[in-house]
Formats: structure tokens, C-alpha cells, sequence
């Protein structure tokens, strides 16, 4: 289903994004993603790429949400988002962290097109594969990756296990999750937890159970 979202200047939105996140975001930051957001006002006209009832909240709920992850980024990952849709977070945190090596993987063409779009439209580097994560990983997935993003993607033990096989030693998965977070899956530990302002919700940590049992 479309949705219509409103305009909103940029000055409009650098305060909407700083109230949801709860400080100041850095103006070529929230430059790039009005940018993003833009493009999502013309697109969401066709296309559905958010929910139903999300238009007035989409920068507390899908921007700010996806910065949430921020404090639990190391500096020069390379990150892979699963189910990228409209770019949250994979998108968000390309735009907010040019040292990143960011991945966007998103297995319905026109949603990869989307995501296709707004990187030319904000000049970003990070790269689209429009591909399916299943039992085996598609061409173009790297082979080392620091950190894996999840969100709103319901991943089957199959797909949980492709993808740790790509983990570097450190690498780390980070899931957004309701007020009560699902198991971890098989060959992981829960670590930190980020709570998203105002809400019950959080960004989780999954590490890879051999090295939680190396660290204690």
C-alpha cells in the first residue's frame, strides 16, 4: 500500500531527527538523509516501502530508530544489512558513517531499485545487491564482514547460519528487537543492548558464542 508522507524543509527534519536520536545530528548528515527521505516521498507514491500509519512518524520510527545502532559501531567496518526495504538502517548508517563499507541487500527488484536511487541521489559509496540471503550466500556477499544488520527481517536457522559463516573473528550481529527479544539464534550469545528512546524497544547485540566463551 502507498503512502503519502508530508514535506518537510530540512530544517523541519534536522529538528524532528535530533529529537529522535536526542542530540544534535551533524548538518551533512542530516542533509544526507532528507535526501534519502525525499526520494522516499516520490517513490512511496508507487511503491510500498513503509507501513500503513507510519507517515508523520517515519523520522522517529525509521530514521532515528536506525541510528540507535551508532554507539555500537567500531570505526572502518565492513556492514552488511539483510532485507535492507527502504534502507532501514543500512541506508541511515552509510549516510551517518562514511567510514563504513556499507552493503545493502534487498531481495525484491524494486526495492533494490529504490535503494539504487537514493545512493546516486546523496552521492553515497555503499553498494545494492538486489539478491536473496538463503541457504547459501548470493555472488556479491562479501566474504569477511564485521557486522550484520537485521531489522524487521524474520530470518529461518538456515539463513542465521549462512550468514555467521561469513563473520570475521570478531564480527558481531546487531537485531532490532521488541520489548522481549526473541532467543538468540544457534551459535550466539546476546551482548549489549541500545534502548531506542521513548519506546521499548532496542538494538541487540549477537556475538558469536566461541568468542563470548574466549572473553570470560
Amino acid at each position: 500500500m502507498a503512502v503519502s508522507l508530508p514535506h518537510l524543509s530540512q530544517a523541519d527534519f534536522a529538528d524532528r531527527l535530533s529529537a529522535a536520536v536526542g542530540r544534535d545530528v551533524p548538518r551533512a548528515v542530516s542533509t544526507r538523509l532528507r535526501l534519502h527521505y525525499e526520494e522516499l516521498r516520490r517513490w512511496s507514491k508507487r511503491l510500498s516501502l513503509i507501513g500503513p500509519g507510519t507517515g508523520e512518524t517515519v523520522v522517529a520510527r525509521h530514521y532515528g530508530e536506525s541510528l540507535a545502532a551508532l554507539d555500537l559501531l567500531d570505526s572502518g567496518s565492513r556492514l552488511v544489512d539483510v532485507g535492507s526495504g527502504a534502507g532501514f538502517p543500512g541506508w541511515v548508517l552509510a549516510a551517518a558513517r562514511s567510514d563504513l563499507e556499507v552493503w545493502l541487500v534487498e531481495s525484491r527488484g524494486r526495492k533494490a531499485a529504490f535503494l539504487e536511487a537514493a545512493t546516486r541521489r546523496a552521492a553515497l559509496s555503499c553498494r545494492v545487491l538486489s539478491a536473496r540471503v538463503g541457504r547459501s550466500l548470493p555472488e556479491g556477499f562479501p566474504r569477511a564482514v564485521d557486522i550484520i544488520t537485521v531489522r524487521a527481517v524474520r530470518l529461518v536457522p538456515r539463513e542465521w547460519y549462512a550468514l555467521s559463516t561469513r563473520l570475521s573473528e570478531s564480527g558481531r550481529i546487531l537485531r532490532w528487537v521488541g520489548p522481549a527479544a526473541p532467543s538468540p539464534p544457534s551459535g550466539f550469545v546476546a551482548g549489549r543492548r541500545i534502548a531506542i528512546g521513548g519506546t521499548r524497544r532496542g538494538v541487540e547485540e549477537l556475538l558469536q558464542k566461541h568468542r563470548k566463551d574466549r572473553e570470560e
